[in-house]
């Protein structure tokens, strides 16, 4: 059984064993493999390590207050390391949203354009910002880890 740490672990312990035994796997594997900028980007990659999935964090969500757009980033769009792919705005302010790692633009949230309070309500599922195919896999070994990400966010 992984060893599960941060806000979700009693949670994560509180599942039944017979009845979640693998999805409880998956779970833990997503937690564990999440990695973030301290720009307060999440990045989660595909199985075969080639797709990016990245979106802002919960701790980023709850600074800006409720957001009321999302400027995404095109398809196609090549980028590097900390370029800026887009923004949010919220009541409280405007923020914009960096490449966490280098790559393509593969597939952006188009519902984030009529729905941009998903980043706040689901931040790291249905708010998902965009997703990259990366150029290197060493730029995503060198994001932050939760323990980290956490010693910055708090």
């Amino acid at each position: 059984m992984p060893v599960i740490v941060g806000r979700f672990a009693a949670a994560f312990r509180a599942l039944p064993t017979r009845s979640f035994g693998i999805r409880q796997f998956s779970i833990a594997r997503i937690l564990l493999e999440r990695k973030y900028t301290s720009d307060h980007e999440w990045v989660t990659l595909s199985a075969d390590g080639k797709i990016a999935t990245i979106g802002i964090t919960d701790f980023a969500q709850n600074a800006l207050g409720d957001v009321v757009f999302a400027e995404i980033p095109s398809v196609g769009k090549q980028v590097k390391q900390s370029d800026p792919i887009g923004a949010v705005e919220s009541v409280k302010a405007a923020s914009d949203i960096y490449a966490p790692l280098s790559g393509t633009i593969v597939e952006s949230n188009e519902s984030l354009k009529g729905e941009p309070q998903l980043l706040n309500s689901s931040p790291y599922e249905k708010g998902w910002y965009a997703k990259i195919e990366i150029s290197t896999k060493t730029e995503y070994d060198a994001l932050l880890d939760e323990t980290a990400y956490n010693a910055i966010a708090n």
